[in-house]
């Protein structure tokens, strides 16, 4: 003999079963919490600031000496040799020679004298350069540097 139960009556304005209720809200809180770690990881991978890469070295270009008229009669012998950077191509000393010349002329022979202020003058150089050579030279190295 089989015995069949009627289906339980379910009255709409009873509240859900408390078991439910808590299964509910817990996937409500784990789908939550997937999706904040989600876009943490995002932001993370994707779009966090990086640090810039240092660019490597290259070749060593070394131009020639040139001349350049100081303040009250006194001149300067200058030579530059321009670290160029890995994916930097032959490049034209022409603009470096330009900057060297508009950066020394009519400085006075003292300004130059001092090791401190001889590096602000190649510093300074060395900022012209990076600008006019949109990052392709490195550093920039005095090979002579006599006045008189």
């Amino acid at each position: 003999m089989s015995t069949t139960t009627a289906p339980a009556q379910v009255d709409p304005n009873q509240e859900p079963d408390e078991e439910g209720g808590r299964s509910r809200r817990t996937l409500v809180l784990g789908l939550v919490v997937v999706l904040v770690l989600g876009a943490a990881a995002g932001w993370w991978f994707l779009l966090r600031p990086t640090e810039p890469v240092e660019p490597l070295p290259g070749e060593v270009i070394t131009l020639e000496p040139i001349q350049i008229n100081l303040a009250e009669g006194h001149y300067l012998r200058v030579g530059l040799a321009l670290q160029l950077t890995e994916e930097a191509h032959e490049v034209d000393g022409s603009k470096a020679l330009d900057a060297a010349i508009s950066l020394f002329s009519g400085v006075d022979m003292s300004e130059l004298a001092q090791p401190v202020q001889r590096d602000e003058f190649k510093h300074k150089l060395q900022e012209r350069l990076h600008d006019g050579y949109h990052g392709d030279v490195m550093e920039v190295y005095f090979t002579e540097f006599v006045t008189q």
